[in-house]
């Protein structure tokens, strides 16, 4: 990428009085619903906003009157390259971008991942998504994790949508085919937190863990297996991977949480190969609903299965099937 300055910001504003008795981090996020809190919160440790020419802390209360002056920079993301990585958009306009992730991309640089992921890729396609904090990426699917994430191209798009996903206003439902037979639907109100003993591995903790709820209905049963729809109230690391395990229901090919195959009693040569290959998890994020950040309209799409997933399906039902006939 070649070397760009920072956009510059300078924002001012007087404070009113029904703001009078605010603290300033209150105040200016009112005032400057464009950034985010944690940015203006940012803004104001690192002495780039003023109250009446002089330095507050963030609790400070105002009096009303006062003159607010920001004068910062944003800083763009130039340590990462921008790299040309097909992309799969369904949706895009001037705000935001809605993608179908494939299975084994990386969405943020991480160690062992310093380039070749989504973030790469978005560089190239909109060069001035680099001007965006983490370049527009507002929530994340796992690497081996498929299907629709939305995309920020503004910094006012990446506010408004990170408090949608805040307010659990922004509608996110998957797929998944999980280990065992289930009964019936229902919900996971569990809280979660980093593993005790494997730091790689997110867990559900008695306590200090934070709010995690997961909703899953069934959509087709099988002779040792489910596939069903789940649906997100919270966004945890691995949620709904952790949850489904400690109910007992671990996701198919999950590397992390999934332990030992189950498998049917007479089972084919067929299904034990499709599930021996099938070395990511069952989980796709088949459906995805926001408000627009800029018309406010409620927008909604729906991707189908990847082809692992629907070959996967397609041999339990034939297994299904098979065992139906034996008992015939």
């Amino acid at each position: 990428m070649s070397e760009q300055k920072p956009e510059q910001v300078q924002l001012e504003a007087r404070v009113s009085d029904e703001l009078v008795g605010k603290r300033l981090d209150q105040a200016i996020a009112q005032l400057f619903p464009d950034y985010s809190r944690s940015r203006l919160q940012g803004w104001i440790k690192d002495g780039c906003v003023s109250v009446d020419g002089d330095q507050k802390r963030p609790r400070d209360k105002l009096l009303g009157g006062e003159l607010i002056r920001i004068d910062a920079e944003l800083e763009r993301i130039e340590h990462h390259q921008a790299q040309d990585i097909p992309l799969d958009i369904i949706y895009e306009d001037d705000d935001i971008l809605v993608l179908n992730k494939p299975a084994g991309l990386v969405v943020h640089p991480a160690a062992g991942h310093a380039d070749g992921t989504l973030l790469n890729a978005l560089l190239h396609h909109s060069p001035e998504i680099a001007q965006v904090p983490r370049a527009g990426i507002v929530h994340r699917l796992d690497m081996e994790t498929t299907g629709l994430m939305v995309v920020a191209k503004t910094i006012q798009a990446q506010t408004e949508l990170v408090s949608q996903l805040q307010e659990r206003s922004m509608g996110r439902e998957y797929e998944a085919v999980v280990q065992g037979v289930m009964t019936g639907g229902g919900v996971v109100d569990e809280q979660m937190g980093r593993h005790s003993r494997n730091r790689q591995k997110m867990a559900v903790v008695a306590h200090g863990g934070k709010p995690a709820v997961t909703h899953y209905r069934l959509l087709e049963k099988f002779r040792a297996h489910t596939h069903i729809r789940l649906k997100l109230e919270t966004g945890r690391t691995h949620q709904i991977r952790v949850h489904m395990a400690h109910i007992n229901y671990p996701l198919v090919g999950d590397p992390l949480y999934g332990g030992r195959s189950r498998l049917p009693k007479g089972v084919s040569e067929g299904l034990i190969r499709v599930l021996r290959d099938f070395r990511r998890q069952a989980l796709h994020a088949k459906k995805l609903e926001l408000w627009h950040p800029t018309t406010g309209e409620l927008m909604s799409w729906e991707i189908d299965l990847p082809a692992d997933m629907q070959q996967l399906l397609e041999a339990l039902r034939r297994d299904l099937r098979r065992g139906e006939e034996v008992w015939d």
